[in-house]
């Protein structure tokens, strides 16, 4: 066993398989943690990510174009967000339930969806795997043809540099930007927010959109970016393991991108354990990458500090 695990540890395509499970949960998370720092928790993002997944092989499947599966998979990820912030923002709703309730709605939409585009309706029966165009790696110029580095780093799907671009991106609009420190005053103090003139709903819709949109996009790369088509409950939790990254990085950039590395890590590892023949049930591997993401973050996280303001309704005084 352990000449097995040497072996996986010193293969390229072991690293290969680490950003590529890393892409999904990095992109849902660091989309997360923006709304997160305008002070709304976001369970949500499985159903965002669930709403993303069929929105790709729907676009893709219609158009034969994946660019526009990436497309509606935003569009999708989008419109399940503004559900969530008319619940959470406008009406006052208790954000926890709301996750609940969208993460169960999506479940079943996505499904209804499917059907109805490829089953010719929401009772049809799909008789075989339904294959979409997908898309395509890209290899940097130069740069993938480095030994070694070059095919780990430089021979992806384009949302797999989209999402480590998007790390600092993220880092500047928070913390070097007006509208970061909106975004930060609205999660911690939004009524001190509101009497100097930040409109805190305004910034609230706007957070969760940008959630939506990277959900959405984390959804497609699931669904046309690996395996071309589109199965029930696809992404598996990975919504759930994204928020767990946020928490476990502090809601900082920087410890969300290793939390998701970490995960990545465990899944890639769990899929190549599989082929070990080890004596034991497949699905302790299928639960590896979810036992190491709890036991990180019972024991090295310490004491997490969100935003004040997290999960709390705003209202306006005297209103």
């Amino acid at each position: 066993m352990l000449e097995n695990l040497l072996r996986i540890f010193g293969s390229i395509e072991f690293y290969e398989a680490i950003i590529r499970m890393t892409t999904p949960l990095l992109l849902a998370a660091i989309g997360g943690l923006v709304a997160e720092k305008a002070g709304l928790v976001t369970f949500s993002m499985e159903g965002m990510m669930l709403m993303g997944t069929v929105g790709g092989v729907i676009g893709s499947g219609l158009t034969d174009n994946p660019w526009m599966g990436v497309l509606l998979a935003m569009v999708f990820g989008i419109l399940t967000a503004v559900v969530y912030a008319v619940m959470a923002v406008s009406v006052g709703a208790h954000q926890i339930v709301t996750c609940v309730a969208l993460n169960m709605g999506a479940a079943g939409l996505s499904a209804v969806l499917f059907a109805l585009v490829f089953a010719g309706g929401a009772g049809g029966v799909i008789e075989e795997v339904i294959k979409v165009p997908g898309l395509s790696l890209w290899k940097i110029p130069l740069l993938g043809d480095i030994p070694v580095i070059g095919p780990i780093l430089f021979n992806h799907y384009p949302l797999v540099y989209l999402s480590f671009i998007m790390v600092p991106v993220i880092w500047f609009l928070l913390y070097r930007t007006t509208w970061g420190l909106k975004i930060r005053a609205v999660g911690e103090h939004p009524h001190a927010a509101d009497t100097v003139g930040i409109n805190v709903i305004k910034v609230r819709y706007a957070s969760l959109i940008i959630t939506g949109a990277l959900a959405g996009l984390a959804g497609a790369f699931l669904s046309i970016g690996a395996l071309n088509n589109w199965q029930e409950n696809m992404t598996s939790g990975r919504g759930f393991i994204a928020y767990t990254a946020i928490v476990f990085g502090k809601w900082e950039p920087l410890g969300v991108f290793l939390g998701t590395l970490l995960f990545g890590l465990a899944d890639a590892l769990q899929l190549r354990m599989q082929t070990m023949n080890i004596d034991i049930p497949y699905q302790f591997m299928v639960a590896f990458p979810y036992a190491v993401t709890l036991v990180v973050l019972v024991l090295f996280v310490g004491k997490a500090s969100w935003p004040a303001a997290s999960g709390a309704p705003f209202k306006r005084e005297g209103k």
